[in-house]
Protein backbone atom coordinates (compact mmCIF):
# COMPACT_ATOMS: atom_id res chain seq x y z
CA UNK A 1 0.00 0.00 0.00
CA UNK A 2 2.38 2.30 1.05
CA UNK A 3 4.32 1.64 -2.48
CA UNK A 4 1.33 2.17 -4.08
CA UNK A 5 1.00 5.69 -2.91
CA UNK A 6 4.31 6.22 -3.40
CA UNK A 7 3.85 5.28 -6.94
CA UNK A 8 0.87 7.53 -7.42
CA UNK A 9 2.16 10.82 -6.54
CA UNK A 10 4.32 11.47 -9.52
CA UNK A 11 1.57 10.23 -12.10
CA UNK A 12 -1.24 12.28 -10.68
CA UNK A 13 1.54 14.95 -11.39
CA UNK A 14 2.41 14.38 -14.51
CA UNK A 15 -1.44 13.96 -15.28
CA UNK A 16 -1.96 17.66 -13.92
CA UNK A 17 0.72 18.68 -15.61
CA UNK A 18 -0.73 17.53 -19.28
CA UNK A 19 -4.07 18.42 -18.91
CA UNK A 20 -2.83 21.96 -17.98
CA UNK A 21 -0.62 21.83 -21.37
CA UNK A 22 -3.37 20.61 -23.44
CA UNK A 23 -6.20 23.34 -21.67
CA UNK A 24 -3.25 25.81 -22.31
CA UNK A 25 -2.55 25.02 -26.18
CA UNK A 26 -6.25 24.55 -27.22
CA UNK A 27 -8.24 27.36 -28.93
CA UNK A 28 -11.59 27.84 -27.51
CA UNK A 29 -14.37 26.43 -29.65
CA UNK A 30 -16.88 29.08 -30.71
CA UNK A 31 -20.34 27.91 -31.90
CA UNK A 32 -22.99 30.71 -33.98
CA UNK A 33 -25.84 29.48 -36.32
CA UNK A 34 -25.25 29.83 -39.81
CA UNK A 35 -28.40 31.70 -41.33
CA UNK A 36 -29.65 30.36 -44.85
CA UNK A 37 -28.97 33.71 -46.44
CA UNK A 38 -25.14 33.26 -45.53
CA UNK A 39 -25.57 29.89 -46.86
CA UNK A 40 -27.89 30.74 -49.87
CA UNK A 41 -25.57 33.62 -50.54
CA UNK A 42 -22.48 31.35 -50.63
CA UNK A 43 -23.78 29.10 -53.31
CA UNK A 44 -24.87 31.32 -55.18
CA UNK A 45 -21.27 33.00 -55.06
CA UNK A 46 -19.83 29.44 -56.68
CA UNK A 47 -22.08 29.13 -59.16
CA UNK A 48 -22.04 32.71 -60.25
CA UNK A 49 -18.14 32.06 -60.17
CA UNK A 50 -18.52 28.81 -62.21
CA UNK A 51 -20.64 30.28 -64.89
CA UNK A 52 -18.26 33.08 -65.75
CA UNK A 53 -15.18 30.60 -65.82
CA UNK A 54 -17.02 28.10 -68.19
CA UNK A 55 -17.68 31.41 -70.52
CA UNK A 56 -14.40 32.21 -70.29
CA UNK A 57 -12.93 28.56 -70.83
CA UNK A 58 -14.76 28.64 -74.30
CA UNK A 59 -12.71 28.99 -77.64
CA UNK A 60 -14.13 31.92 -79.00
CA UNK A 61 -13.74 33.85 -75.96
CA UNK A 62 -10.37 32.61 -75.36
CA UNK A 63 -9.96 34.10 -79.09
CA UNK A 64 -11.56 37.55 -78.54
CA UNK A 65 -9.20 37.71 -75.10
CA UNK A 66 -6.06 37.29 -77.27
CA UNK A 67 -7.19 40.21 -79.69
CA UNK A 68 -7.67 42.37 -76.85
CA UNK A 69 -4.24 41.53 -75.60
CA UNK A 70 -5.60 39.77 -72.52
CA UNK A 71 -3.76 36.50 -71.59
CA UNK A 72 -7.17 34.39 -70.82
CA UNK A 73 -5.31 32.52 -68.32
CA UNK A 74 -4.66 36.36 -66.52
CA UNK A 75 -8.01 36.63 -66.79
CA UNK A 76 -9.12 33.34 -65.53
CA UNK A 77 -7.06 34.29 -62.81
CA UNK A 78 -8.13 37.62 -61.85
CA UNK A 79 -11.75 36.73 -62.30
CA UNK A 80 -11.18 34.05 -59.40
CA UNK A 81 -9.95 37.08 -57.37
CA UNK A 82 -13.40 39.31 -58.05
CA UNK A 83 -15.44 39.41 -54.69
CA UNK A 84 -17.93 37.46 -54.57
CA UNK A 85 -20.59 40.94 -55.59
CA UNK A 86 -18.59 41.52 -58.55
CA UNK A 87 -18.65 38.05 -59.65
CA UNK A 88 -22.83 38.30 -59.22
CA UNK A 89 -22.63 41.44 -60.64
CA UNK A 90 -20.89 39.88 -64.13
CA UNK A 91 -22.84 36.24 -63.97
CA UNK A 92 -26.00 38.96 -64.14
CA UNK A 93 -24.94 41.03 -67.31
CA UNK A 94 -24.19 37.30 -68.79
CA UNK A 95 -28.02 37.06 -68.05
CA UNK A 96 -29.21 40.03 -69.56
CA UNK A 97 -27.07 39.23 -72.98
CA UNK A 98 -28.88 37.42 -75.84
CA UNK A 99 -29.33 33.96 -76.59
CA UNK A 100 -27.83 32.21 -79.48
CA UNK A 101 -23.80 32.67 -78.51
CA UNK A 102 -23.94 35.74 -81.20
CA UNK A 103 -20.69 37.39 -81.45
CA UNK A 104 -22.15 41.23 -79.90
CA UNK A 105 -22.90 39.45 -76.97
CA UNK A 106 -19.17 37.54 -76.40
CA UNK A 107 -17.65 41.05 -77.37
CA UNK A 108 -19.67 43.16 -74.83
CA UNK A 109 -19.25 40.15 -71.89
CA UNK A 110 -15.08 40.33 -72.34
CA UNK A 111 -15.44 43.81 -72.60
CA UNK A 112 -17.04 44.16 -69.42
CA UNK A 113 -14.84 41.75 -67.79
CA UNK A 114 -11.55 43.45 -68.94
CA UNK A 115 -13.29 46.99 -67.97
CA UNK A 116 -13.38 45.56 -64.23
CA UNK A 117 -10.22 44.13 -64.12
CA UNK A 118 -9.09 47.50 -66.22
CA UNK A 119 -10.71 49.52 -62.67
CA UNK A 120 -9.34 47.31 -60.27
CA UNK A 121 -5.90 48.04 -61.68
CA UNK A 122 -5.53 44.28 -62.57
CA UNK A 123 -5.26 44.42 -66.31
CA UNK A 124 -3.92 47.72 -68.32
CA UNK A 125 -6.18 47.29 -71.65
CA UNK A 126 -8.12 50.48 -71.93
CA UNK A 127 -6.10 53.46 -71.84
CA UNK A 128 -9.14 55.74 -70.74
CA UNK A 129 -9.41 54.15 -67.59
CA UNK A 130 -7.64 55.44 -64.32
CA UNK A 131 -5.47 53.33 -62.89
CA UNK A 132 -5.03 53.26 -59.00
CA UNK A 133 -2.19 55.10 -57.45
CA UNK A 134 0.29 52.32 -56.66
CA UNK A 135 2.75 53.59 -53.72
Amino acid sequence: MDKLRRLSKPVIHVVAVGVLALSVHLPPAHAAIVGTEAVVSAQQAMQDRSRVQDLLNRQDVKEQLLRAGADPRQVAARVDALSDEEVHQLAAKMDSLPAGGDALGVLLFVFVVLLITDILGLTDVFPFVKKPVRR
